[in-house]
């Protein structure tokens, strides 16, 4: 059985430091993201803003999208995020914050 995938970037504050990552599952990741229980470099550099999320029908195609963008200079990182999220508002919400 094949699963979907998100990419998604964090960030502290508007055009502040980006994170880029993918998941199965992206309220359970972001929800471990901003309980300090994600990756070490999200929780050091205090990124709990969901800035862009970008749904994938399956996961292989997920994993190669956050690979490119990961190598990307970081005007273009911000170009994306902006096309879909102009004013870099915490996307949680969105997502129906805390999992229930």
């Amino acid at each position: 059985m094949q699963r979907g995938g998100w990419v998604y970037m964090m960030s502290d504050r508007y055009r502040g430091g980006i994170y880029t990552g993918v998941t199965a599952n992206l309220q359970a990741r972001i929800y471990q993201h901003r309980e300090g229980r994600g990756s070490q470099f999200v929780r050091e550099n205090g990124f709990t803003r969901l800035v862009f999320a970008e749904p994938h029908d399956e996961i292989e195609p997920a994993i190669l999208r956050e690979k490119r963008i990961k190598k990307w200079r970081r005007e273009w990182k911000i170009r994306l995020i902006e096309t879909m999220n102009p004013d870099w508002d915490d996307l949680w919400d969105q997502l129906g914050g805390v999992l229930r």
